[in-house]
């Protein structure tokens, strides 16, 4: 999944708060027991590893991210699967991917939301909270017996205590991982690295060795080009790098870092480890081992440095290397090697800095007084939380586009492609039958999310695994005056300092202006956001810890 943006949520203590999900649930919504009207459709006996079916045909609208590389079709198996299983029917409002979160911002603003808005990245839904027009499910969590399964079973409470808001509530129903999902890093080009005698590097300072000796070998090439720098430039290199000094930058960017030893947040792009990122890719610009268009050109362009042996390392994930570099290169390149590498390790030390949630599901408010309410919960519980609605949005039908044997393994059947699995299959599980959408499918367990990967992929996922999770941030909530207030102030910062990384990185800035730097971000209001933020934790602190 393309841009998917690394959402690093708390893996901290879980003696952090004390305020436990069941309390959220039983203590602060009263109003939330009183469903005697709202239970239409509903199963009596819904709970763990029960098959959700409604009592009654039943039918919710859906905002639906409508992905250019699988169009949404009305014909899809998907569909008519879904309300075979659950009485269901679905009814998307598709939005393109360009637009996705324009228009659900337009939608909720004019009160035509639908009921069920997935494809929302925390913290997205602190924008619509203060006006009440989502619905703070951490009222309702009885109602979902998988996912609080998955809370208890999977240790995620100090994760979802980062998703709450000042009023102690949280307000996203996020997607679950069993385990922590890294999914990008670098390839890069072994056939070359053999050709100079070269060990895969593990290190950023290891991959400045390898760079250089590739610069060496072919004074012609920028040994490493990137891609993905629109909208946001250098997004996806700016957050490896930042994950190797212990940060979120780049397309993980959060404004404000927990500095551990001060016990208070600070300003992530103030930082000195901010600084090193700077320095440590200003320097391979300089010596021209960094494509300056790495952070202006489009994938296209990238590609076709890579293609045309003009490079040898870029951004990847899975996908990408599977579907656009080796086709790329056995076209130009035939006897070219390519490989997604583990993350390169910095002064952070070995961390995996992927979240074990997803992007989750905005409730409209209005659904909550819908007589079909209750069903509508335990329907979403079952498809998103539950084991046998994973495996079916994932896989699909079984004996249709998949099997699986004793074992658990799934296969995909002989005509049925996916990620390259089956290249010469007829049909494709996401194009032809609409599964292994990701408005639908993410997250579960280890094993059900690893199901498509390749044997190299599991290698690298193996490698990752073994890491030590990056802390996170204690939980900060904001007010809803305070959010106001903070969102004045986090634009025009994040404008400046984009702007000036860019300026510093790629020279048009010399470093020996970071503290005149520094001083416009304090006259930008730096200094009042991070007070802001640090008064937010304390209270937050004082009133659960």
């Amino acid at each position: 999944m393309l841009h998917r943006t690394w959402r690093r949520v708390a893996i901290a203590a879980a003696g952090l708060l004390t305020l436990t999900l069941v309390g959220a649930c039983s203590e602060e919504a009263p109003e939330a027991k009183n469903l005697d009207g709202n239970r239409a459709g509903a199963m009596a006996d819904y709970g763990i590893d029960k098959q959700f079916k409604a009592t009654e045909p039943l039918s919710f609208s859906i905002l639906y991210n409508n992905h250019p590389n699988y169009p949404l079709k009305d014909d899809w198996l998907f569909w008519s699967e879904l309300t075979k299983r659950t009485n269901v029917k679905l009814a998307p409002v598709a939005v393109p991917l360009s637009d996705y979160e324009q228009k659900r911002s337009l939608l909720i603003g004019a009160g035509d939301a639908p009921l069920i808005m997935p494809k929302t990245y925390h913290p997205q839904e602190n924008a619509f909270v203060s006006s009440g027009a989502i619905l703070p499910v951490s009222d309702y969590l009885d109602l979902m017996p998988h996912l609080k399964d998955k809370i208890a079973k999977w240790n995620l409470q100090p994760e979802f205590d980062t998703l709450r808001q000042s009023d102690g509530k949280f307000y996203l129903l996020p997607g679950l991982h069993e385990k922590p999902w890294a999914e990008y890093s670098i390839a890069v080009r072994t056939d070359i690295l053999q050709q100079l005698n070269l060990q895969i590097p593990k290190t950023w300072d290891e991959l400045y060795t390898v760079l250089k000796a590739m610069k060496a070998r072919y004074p012609d090439s920028y040994p490493y080009s990137d891609r993905w720098s629109k909208p946001n430039p250098g997004g996806e290199l700016l957050s490896i790098v930042g994950a190797a000094h212990g940060l979120r930058t780049g397309w993980s960017w959060n404004p404000a870092t927990w500095d551990p030893a001060a016990k208070k947040f600070v300003y992530t792009g103030a930082t000195e480890q901010y600084k090193q990122v700077i320095v440590y890719l200003n320097k391979l610009v300089a010596e021209k081992l960094l494509d300056p268009e790495s952070f202006t050109q489009t994938d296209e362009q990238a590609r076709q440095k890579l293609a045309n042996g003009k490079s040898f390392v870029i951004g990847s994930n899975a996908q990408t290397l599977v579907n656009d570099y080796r086709p790329d290169l056995a076209k130009t390149q035939p006897n070219a090697k390519l490989t997604k590498i583990p993350l390169l390790v910095g002064p952070a030390g070995e961390i995996n800095p992927a979240s074990r949630l997803e992007n989750g599901i905005m409730i409209s408010k209005k659904a909550r007084d819908s007589k079909n309410f209750v069903a509508m919960m335990q329907f979403i519980d079952w498809l998103y939380y539950s084991e046998a609605g994973e495996e079916f949005t994932k896989w699909g039908v079984e004996g249709t586009t998949f099997t699986k044997d004793p074992a658990g393994k799934y296969t995909l059947n002989p005509d049925v492609d996916m990620i390259g699995l089956n290249p010469k299959g007829s049909k494709h599980l996401q194009k032809d039958f609409g599964f292994g959408n990701g408005v639908f499918s993410y997250g579960g367990k280890l094993d059900l999310v690893q199901s498509f990967f390749s044997p190299e992929e599991l290698e690298f996922q193996k490698v990752m695994n073994a890491r030590t999770p990056l802390p996170v941030d204690p939980p900060a909530p904001l007010t809803d005056e305070e959010r106001e207030q903070a969102s004045l102030w986090e634009t025009p910062l994040k404008d400046h300092v984009v702007q000036n990384t860019l300026k510093f990185i790629l020279g048009q800035r010399p470093l020996t202006e970071w503290d005149a730097y520094l001083g416009e971000l304090k006259a930008k209001n730096s200094e009042q956001y991070i007070g802001l933020v640090n008064k937010a934790y304390e209270r937050f602190q004082k009133d659960n810890g």
